[in-house]
């Protein structure tokens, strides 16, 4: 070995007296650039030619010349984030804003605050994120989660851990779901939701759309005593209260909690809900899941009643029968029947579903990632469940970029059933983006996991404009006044 080493290093010296022009020599800064890639050059002739050049080169030219073929999307350990802007997009559900992350090198990410969300949830961090490492995800949250509270105040520091997802992505070009450990599978169950209607006719429609020309293998509809408000003695206590469960005043129906209302539903009612679930039932066919969801505002009792009365049509799951925090009435409910249960889409952080997981209150958890905390915070809520029995199907209502978020979670997690699709009836929906590989988001019920970097997706700047917020117009504009930080945000002393 150490003859063979001597004859190489003989060969270069006598190379070097013999072509000393084909070597990179000691220059002044302003032309190094130049000599390196002369360097490169000569040296990809291989041969005693490459090898002498590498054994007498600086350590610079070896090094430019050994990562020569390397992707250098970006360099991602001097990223710092410049700006944060945004746009206010509308679906089904109503306003969802849009962030965009920017860097000192070029490249942003993308990330969406909850819907129905104020944007200044997100712009609030904005100050306390200038300046970092994009890269650095689980320091920027931990950063900013304590400006993250349950349901819509979750909006802005998801959309920010989203966003970051994406960056960092596009920095190391790989898939968000290959930074979170990589994925389990390569397209992504929906579930259609499906809006209740009162004319059967109508409904059959929208099933027989969903299941044969798009392909959906799942269904949800909206179930409760809203399908009976006006059928005579169907409820108790229902006229003493104004307004419908979707009100957020004060005192009305919508904002007072399940075991406040003392509504009760009579046993007409329960047959009434019951021939609609029959009906419905009979046009879907018992070979796709059915999930049910907005029972109304009743108490533990009248929430076990209803799920006996429809145990035979075999529904997936029982959504939301009262508010998530309560933990042992959802027990007493879980106990009590045999369809699943399931809740947790208002639910930020992990604490809160590792207490109903410990309790086993629910057989499936349901996070929103777009209040749950984001990518991360998602799969390792998922993680525990999975590793106490329990399976996570996933909440979503917003655009594309939240979705595209959403897959690439739901690829990274083992325990995943299936993510919720919220506006398979607006037709311009999966035009607000184009993807990077430019497949379709979805085909035939199921989304597509990109290999593309970050999310894999780019704003369809055309589609976007024609439906922005009337209120809110404007299309990433400088957002300074969000620029400087004003109080002192450690929780500790």
């Amino acid at each position: 070995m150490k003859n063979e080493l001597l004859r190489l290093l003989a060969n270069g010296k006598q190379l070097d007296k013999q072509s000393k022009a084909t070597l990179p020599s000691i220059q002044p800064e302003e032309s190094k650039d130049s000599a390196r890639r002369d360097f490169l050059k000569k040296s990809a002739l291989g041969g005693g030619l490459a090898l002498g050049g590498m054994l007498f080169a600086s350590a610079d030219d070896t090094l430019a010349q050994s990562t020569s073929k390397v992707n250098r999307n970006s360099s991602p350990s001097e990223l710092k984030i410049t700006d944060m802007r945004y746009i206010v997009p509308m679906t089904t559900v109503g306003r969802c804003p849009i962030i965009r992350i920017e860097t000192n090198q070029g490249i942003y990410g993308l990330g969406e605050v909850r819907d129905g969300a104020d944007p200044r949830y997100a712009l609030m961090l904005k100050s306390r994120i200038l300046g970092m490492n994009p890269c650095s995800v689980e320091m920027v949250f931990k950063a900013i989660k304590q400006f993250g509270f349950h349901g819509r105040q979750a909006g802005g520091v998801c959309a920010v851990e989203m966003a970051l997802w994406d960056l960092a992505g596009k920095a190391y070009n790989v898939p968000a779901y290959q930074l979170l450990g990589g994925k389990y599978r390569d397209t992504v169950r929906l579930y259609a939701d499906t809006p209740e209607e009162e004319d059967m006719s109508v409904f059959s429609a929208k099933v027989k759309d969903r299941l044969v020309t798009k392909g959906y293998t799942w269904l949800k509809m909206d179930l409760g005593i809203e399908l009976i408000k006006d059928i005579p003695g169907t409820t108790v206590n229902s006229g003493f209260w104004k307004g419908s469960q979707w009100s957020d005043k004060p005192m009305t129906l919508g904002n007072t909690k399940h075991p406040f209302t003392q509504i009760q539903i009579t046993e007409k009612g329960l047959d009434e809900i019951a021939k609609y679930v029959d009906k419905v039932r009979s046009a879907v066919g018992y070979d796709v899941p059915l999930s049910s969801d907005h029972f109304g505002h009743f108490d533990t009792n009248n929430a076990i009643r209803l799920a006996r009365k429809l145990e035979p049509y075999r529904l997936a799951w029982m959504e939301d029968m009262v508010p998530w925090e309560y933990t042992q009435q959802w027990k007493e409910i879980t106990n009590a029947i045999e369809t699943p249960t399931l809740t947790g889409e208002d639910i930020y952080l992990k604490e809160e579903f590792i207490k109903l997981v410990d309790h086993h209150a629910v057989d499936i958890i349901h996070p929103d990632l777009s209040s749950s905390g984001g990518l991360l915070e998602t799969k390792k809520i998922g993680d525990y469940a999975e590793e106490h029995g329990v399976a996570m199907a996933m909440h979503f209502a917003g655009t594309p970029v939240a979705f595209m978020a959403n897959v690439h979670c739901a690829a990274a997690t083992q325990n995943f059933l299936a993510l919720e699709h919220h506006n398979i009836d607006l037709p311009y929906w999966e035009s607000y983006v184009k993807t990077v590989d430019k497949k379709p988001l979805i085909d035939k019920g199921f989304a597509l996991v990109p290999d593309s970097p970050g999310l894999g997706i780019e704003l369809n700047e055309d589609v976007l404009k024609q439906h922005l917020d009337p209120k809110d117009k404007s299309w990433f504009v400088p957002t300074r006044e969000w620029d400087e930080k004003r109080s002192w945000d450690r929780l500790w002393s």
